[in-house]
This record gives structure tokens, C-alpha cells and sequence, in this order.
């Protein structure tokens, strides 16, 4: 038996998600899956990929065309990669554990934002690495100081970053990037950025990659998932140098040799001629946000508005709940499943995560619920 996994948890938003199937009638706000249809163009593409007989293995780095076309979208947000510096994964969690795996030795520190996606630590754990956590400001920003402390104390060489961020929205500001970059040059820092909702910033965006001075710094890992919503189709990539990307290789083809072909070709097409469809999707997902902020301001629920991603990040502290409690006991007694803060760590505690790329009508019964469950608790 592998003793690395006795700490290893099943992910909190997968747990709950799966409770929902126990209650009859339940409406969930757990996953982060659009409610659009994949963009035709993807479909087609991948049509023609069947009928052109394009089901043998790919290159392990992946289609060269679809690797060019990521790096001229990439391109496109100031983050410059070329094709050979790509690699096109199973889906952002394939890219997250290559990427993590490819630098890690058993023991090895790695700090993890809290609250962050579950996947983190718990790759981490797998591998045998120890997780050093840094807790976001109250507003999830990153604590500069605090992130500062923690890489001297523990001599860390490694770190994740995480946005725009699952659970909570955020973004990262010009204020934080510049800090990081100084960060990064001052102790050789190697960063894993998980981008996978970069497609839906509403504000402005920073990615730590743009920054040419500490390219070589940095693990870029996305997704296709949720841009394209295709979730399904289980198709991400990781951009970062020469030397990264040849280790990656390694771990990625003894996992998976490589990633759908079907997929490739039909994403390939999405990238060419179907970005528009993020476009559509990203003016529903913000009225559908300013409809949440305006129910849960209703309900006087603190919140931090999420300027990414499409989840909202609300405090139930002052209901003297734990985040588990509070959301065991809406799904039992309104129906309702929401993600309780604590699957993303110590730092979620006291939070609920909703997520809102369901329909206009499914939210609105969702929150009905949800304001009368708060009504009774007090």
C-alpha cells in the first residue's frame, strides 16, 4: 500500500457534489461545469477527425498544430511561448500533476494558497511532498509579507499560484504581480500558475508569465475545459522552457503517452475559428454574477466580488456554524448543495462556495432557498 495516500481525502466539492444524488428534488451549485454546449466549430472538428480515421497516438507533446495554435492564443495575452515549449495534457488536473511531479523530490516544500483548489495539497501528498500553506488576505489577495516569511523560515523553492482562483474569484492584481516578480528574482522561486479561468477575468489580467524576466521561473497550466465548456473532452496543456518541458515529458507519457487525438483536432478548430464562443459565454456569466451579488446583499451575506471564474466565495461566520454544518444542514433541509469553504483548506473555513454558470432559473430557486434557510437560522 502507497502510505502517501492515508492522508489523501476525496475532494470535498466531488463529496458533496455526490450527496445531491441522496436527495431527491436537490438543486446543487457545487460543480464548475458552464451550462453552454461545446462551440459547434470544436464538434466538427472533431467529426472530421473521426472520419479522417485520426484515432492513432499523437506526438506525447500533442497535435504540432494545436501546440501552435495555443501558443499564438497565449501570444495573444502577452505570454509567449512557442509550439516545442507545450505540452497538451489530460484536462488542467493531467497538467497540474505532471507539472508538479516533474520538480518535486519526495520532501520537498511547496507552498499552496488557502483556500486553493484540493487538488494541490493533495498532489503534493501523493508524490510525498510537504505542503506549506499561505493564507490569502481577507479580500484573497496574496500577503506579500507573510508569503515573504515563509520562503525564508523554510528555505522553499517551490509554490503555487492560483488565479483567477477556485474558490474564490479572485484575480491577480498589477500591485501583487510586480511584488511576486521581485519575489521570484530574489529567491529563484520556480511558480506553477494555474490558469484554467483565465479565459473569464472581468478585470484586468496578470498572468506571472507575461513577466520575460522569470519565464524561466514558470509552470503555466491550462484548460480547455472550462473556455470551451468541455469539460468532458478532458483536454488542458502545460507551457513553460525547454528544460521543464523535456522533464514534463517524461511523467506525462509514462501517465498517459498522450492526450486524446480526437479531442486535439477538434479543439485545434476551436482555437482557429470559435474564441468568440468565450466571449458569449463570459457577458452571461457576469449578469449571472451581479444577480448572485444582488440576492446575497439581499440576504446581508459578506462577500468579496469575484472579478474571475465563476464562483462567489460568501462568509457564513456569523451564523456560528461550521462551513460543513451550515451546508449539510441547507441541502437537508432547503435541498440546496453548495461546496462548504473547508474543502479548500484550513483557510475556507467559515465560507461557502457557490457556483453560478447554471441557468438564471436554477439560481433563482437555488437562492430562494438559500435566503430562507438564513431566515430561519436566525
Amino acid at each position: 500500500m502507497n502510505y502517501n495516500l492515508d492522508d489523501v481525502q476525496i475532494s470535498g466539492i466531488r463529496r458533496f457534489f455526490n450527496k445531491v444524488k441522496e436527495v431527491p428534488g436537490a438543486i446543487s451549485l457545487t460543480l464548475g461545469q458552464p451550462d453552454f454546449a461545446m462551440p459547434k466549430e470544436i464538434k466538427l472538428g472533431m467529426i472530421k477527425a473521426i472520419e479522417e480515421d485520426k484515432t492513432i497516438y499523437t506526438d506525447n507533446l500533442g497535435v504540432p498544430e494545436l501546440r501552435e495554435e495555443v501558443s499564438i492564443y497565449l501570444k495573444s495575452k502577452n505570454i509567449n511561448y512557442s509550439k516545442e515549449e507545450i505540452c497538451i495534457t489530460v484536462g488542467g488536473s493531467e497538467g497540474l500533476f505532471s507539472a508538479i511531479a516533474s520538480v518535486i523530490n519526495k520532501g520537498d516544500k511547496l507552498l499552496i494558497p488557502t483556500p486553493g483548489y484540493p487538488a494541490y495539497e493533495n498532489i503534493v501528498k501523493i508524490l510525498g511532498g510537504v505542503v506549506v500553506y499561505y493564507k490569502l488576505n481577507e479580500d484573497f489577495t496574496i500577503n506579500i509579507e507573510e508569503l515573504e516569511s515563509l520562503i525564508v523560515k523554510d528555505d522553499i523553492k517551490y509554490m503555487i499560484l492560483s488565479y483567477p482562483s477556485n474558490p474564490t474569484g479572485a484575480i491577480l492584481n498589477y500591485k501583487d504581480y510586480c511584488k511576486l516578480v521581485d519575489l521570484i528574482k530574489k529567491y529563484n522561486l520556480l511558480v506553477i500558475t494555474d490558469e484554467v479561468y483565465e479565459a473569464f477575468s472581468y478585470e484586468g489580467y496578470y498572468s506571472i508569465a507575461m513577466n520575460e524576466d522569470v519565464k524561466d521561473n514558470i509552470i503555466y497550466v491550462g484548460s480547455f475545459s472550462k473556455m470551451f465548456s468541455a469539460t468532458g473532452i478532458r483536454l488542458g496543456f502545460i507551457a513553460t522552457n525547454y528544460k521543464i518541458i523535456d522533464e514534463i515529458t517524461k511523467v506525462h507519457q509514462y501517465c498517459v503517452s498522450c492526450a486524446n487525438s480526437i479531442a486535439q483536432f477538434g479543439v485545434t478548430e476551436g482555437l482557429k475559428s470559435g474564441l468568440y464562443n468565450i466571449d458569449i459565454m463570459k457577458k452571461e456569466f457576469i449578469l449571472r454574477k451581479e444577480y448572485v451579488e444582488k440576492r446575497l446583499k439581499a440576504m446581508n451575506l459578506d462577500f468579496i466580488s469575484p472579478k474571475g471564474a465563476f464562483y462567489i466565495f460568501p462568509s457564513i461566520k456569523k451564523f456560528n456554524l461550521t462551513s460543513e454544518e451550515f451546508c449539510l444542514r441547507l441541502l437537508k433541509e432547503k435541498k440546496v448543495a453548495c461546496v462548504p469553504g473547508d474543502a479548500f483548506g484550513y483557510g475556507g473555513e467559515g465560507y461557502i462556495r457557490i457556483s453560478y454558470c447554471y441557468s438564471k432559473e436554477e439560481l433563482k430557486e437555488a437562492l430562494d432557498s438559500i435566503e430562507l434557510f438564513i431566515k430561519e437560522l436566525h
